[in-house]
């Protein structure tokens, strides 16, 4: 079994409790230590994004999901443990979902945009 830092098995059960805030600050705990770790980068940006779009920020949302999908490419298909090719058309269906005519829509309007597809992620062997 390998040995990842603590928070990285945290971030998969705050990720899956929908807990995409505090996903933002164990991964850039880590990436802080490892900057040059874009794997870990793209992560964060992912989280980041649905946190934006859970609040309204759309703008923001397309913007970090994009750059979640351009850092974590070079990983694919599998990294620490992780398929990537299960996470690609989460993001990819993020990206169209996103409206693409709007940046920003007040906290009591967030319930009427698209949902996103729900993710669920877990580590598989390597």
């Amino acid at each position: 079994m390998n040995d990842y830092p603590r928070e990285y098995y945290e971030f998969f059960i705050k990720f899956n409790e929908g807990d995409y805030y505090t996903c933002h600050d164990l991964l850039e705990e880590m990436w802080m230590t490892e900057k040059d770790n874009l794997f870990l980068k793209g992560l964060l940006q992912m989280s980041v994004a649905i946190y934006h779009y859970e609040y309204g920020n759309i703008k923001g949302a397309r913007v970090m999901m994009q750059t979640a999908h351009n850092y974590l490419q070079a990983y694919r298909p599998k990294y620490w443990g992780l398929d990537l090719e299960k996470i690609y058309p989460f993001i990819e269906q993020s990206l169209k979902l996103f409206p693409k005519d709007i940046n920003n829509v007040p906290f009591g309007q967030v319930n009427d945009l698209p949902k996103l597809p729900r993710l669920f992620l877990y580590m598989e062997d390597d």
